[in-house]
């Protein structure tokens, strides 16, 4: 039975602060996991606030990521379609079209594999923080360390030169920001796609050990299909790692008690990572499904066509889940959080996310014991307008 229906809402992007979720996502969780919800092109579908409703939606086939079903809830649906038809972009398919691409790259970013990559990441660290230091205080944490470590680290993995990064970057910026006009996204993607292509062709005639040699050998993918997975890895593989590694570390650094345990108590490192995603969320927009079909969720019937919004910031603040959600706690035990997804499309690079985060944090807490912020907190830019939330700069001294 459906329940009463309550006014669609927008999906709202305001903070009071640095480290919580706009304010309205509480308060609707807490009057029901799911509501109406305004789209930016006038649809009306569905916000998911709660947990256990959005892990259930995440999980079941009857939900699609076909982005020419779904609407934006933030940005425009010009924008969007330019997304639509990139070959090898398998997150916006369902399987088994999905599964074709992701069961070629599943094996590239297993636990193991990724241990294997774990002294390069610590030396990729470590080399960082020696050009951080020389330079000396103060510095751009974002610019001399949250952002290059993981970008070198998904270069080396896809073998990718890193003398490209500050195109790469800029690229990936300009498809995330949710500002960019349709002819900017455009461009950023074909610029990316031609830098991409090129970079495959060199790889068809002299493969090395990488990721992308290993796409460009599968005769099972055309160029234009190994292109747009080499893209999609590249963009995500730098951008969300770069954005935890400094706002986590803002956030250490505004939590001074729990900064001193982990300090006092490195083996905390693991439990840190995973509460620190939990609580920052840095995928604060969604992601979007839409009903292949009418289904019944909670009380209120999604109609076929109906695209739901899963607030990933709420849900992983939902004290039905974790308790006293609201205040980072290192030593939580935070795992079932949904910061990588859940189902089919959960994250594929969680393991290298995890990995970086957990050399990397230690290791600049070391290097670094009187770290701080150069200036007030209510100071430092955050990235609202981008679709991975994050800080544009972070300035530390020592």
């Amino acid at each position: 039975m459906t329940q009463a229906m309550s006014s669609p809402v927008t999906l709202p992007l305001g903070r009071q602060n640095p480290f919580d979720p706009p304010a309205a996502l509480r308060r609707w969780r807490e009057e029901g996991p799911i509501r109406p919800m305004l789209y930016a092109d006038g649809h009306v579908g569905w916000l998911v606030t709660g947990y256990s409703t959005a892990r259930a939606v995440l999980a079941d086939p009857r939900f699609t990521t076909d982005t020419k079903l779904l609407h934006p809830p933030i940005g425009q649906r010009a924008t969007q379609r330019i997304l639509e038809d990139v070959p090898g972009f398998f997150l916006q398919k369902d399987p088994p079209e999905h599964t074709r691409f992701r069961g070629r790259l599943a094996g590239h970013f297993t636990v193991r594999r990724v241990q294997a990559l774990e002294p390069r990441i610590a030396e990729i660290t470590g080399e960082h923080l020696d050009a951080m230091e020389a330079s000396g205080t103060p510095a751009d944490l974002v610019r001399e360390f949250a952002l290059p470590i993981p970008s070198l680290v998904i270069c080396e993995v896809l073998g990718v030169p890193y003398s490209g990064h500050e195109r790469f970057q800029r690229r990936s910026a300009a498809l995330l920001d949710l500002s960019s006009t349709p002819d900017q996204v455009r461009e950023a993607l074909e610029d990316l796609m031609d830098f991409t292509r090129e970079l495959v062709a060199l790889k068809r005639a002299e493969p090395g050990d990488d990721l992308i040699s290993a796409l460009a050998a599968d005769r099972g993918l055309t160029t234009d299909e190994v292109t747009g997975v080499a893209v999609l890895l590249l963009v995500a593989g730098h951008e969300t790692t770069a954005n935890m590694l400094a706002l986590g570390t803002f956030t250490l650094l505004r939590n001074p008690a729990q900064l001193a345990a982990l300090r006092a108590d490195p083996a905390l490192i693991g439990s840190a990572v995973e509460e620190l995603l939990r609580y920052l969320t840095i995928v604060h927009l969604g992601p979007v499904r839409a009903a292949r079909e009418d289904v019944e969720i909670d009380g209120h019937v999604i109609l076929a066509g109906d695209s739901v919004t899963l607030s990933l910031p709420a849900a992983n603040r939902d004290p039905a889940r974790f308790e006293n959600p609201e205040s980072l706690d290192i030593t939580r035990q935070a795992a079932g959080h949904l910061s990588f997804g859940h189902g089919v499309h959960q994250c594929l690079g969680q393991q290298l996310a995890r990995m970086e985060m957990r050399v990397a944090y230690p290791a600049l807490l070391r290097r670094f014991p009187g770290l701080r912020l150069d200036l007030p907190a209510e100071q430092v830019p955050t990235r609202t307008s981008r679709a991975i939330y994050g800080v544009h700069t972070l300035p530390v001294a020592w």
